[in-house]
């Protein structure tokens, strides 16, 4: 893999992408960043005395009445100006961390914001409902199906807004994975020499 690649990491919620990505970044000994991405953005727009929920809330802002496209680069003044910043800070932030280095992002619209940058990969990580429904009870404190999906769709929103695409649509992204029926660390290998062998 070149050394200045960089792998955005979309997935929903309960399928276990997050854990795919901490399994990626040690296989290919790169940073993993994800929530302090969140707290950079917020330090540079002087925001620094809010809490981690305070932070969520202000981030995942999207009014439902003004739900139509706007690129990050010609906001209009319909959102509100805090959550408007909040997104033009994160890709700002983005973009500083993948063109320092190899590197995993996940979540923060980056398929998106890097979506012109080379050697740059951006996957989609799903799994069935089953398999989501077992890990929601297992390992998201008892989670419902209907709690996970709730989730994805604030995070459909957020990504549709800011992006004018579909969150999840498979041309969007390089690589759509479903973990149901592998293993995590199968599936990152699989990843892996999928890049390799596109930069070959």
């Amino acid at each position: 893999m070149k050394e200045n690649t960089v792998i955005t990491v979309s997935r929903q919620y309960g399928c276990g992408g997050r854990e795919l990505a901490e399994i990626l970044a040690k296989k290919l000994n790169v940073k993993l960043y994800d929530r302090q991405i969140v707290h950079i953005a917020a330090a540079k727009l002087g925001i620094n005395d809010l809490s981690e929920q305070d932070l969520l809330e202000l981030e995942n802002t999207v009014h439902p009445l003004t739900l139509t496209f706007m690129p990050f680069h010609s906001f209009g003044t319909r959102m509100g100006e805090s959550s408007r910043g909040m997104f033009l800070s994160e890709a700002s932030v983005v973009r500083k961390l993948a063109n320092d280095g190899a590197c995993i992002i996940l979540g923060r619209c980056a398929d998106y914001v890097l979506e012109d940058m080379p050697n740059h990969f951006s996957i989609f990580v799903c799994a069935d409902d089953e398999y989501r429904e077992k890990r929601g009870k297992e390992v998201y404190e008892g989670k419902t199906l209907k709690e996970l999906n709730e989730e994805n769709e604030k995070r459909a929103r957020y990504y549709n807004y800011y992006t004018g695409k579909k969150w999840g649509e498979a041309s969007n992204y390089d690589l759509i994975v479903n973990t149901s029926n592998a293993s995590l660390d199968k599936i990152a290998d699989a990843i892996i020499e999928y890049i390799n062998k596109v930069q070959e």
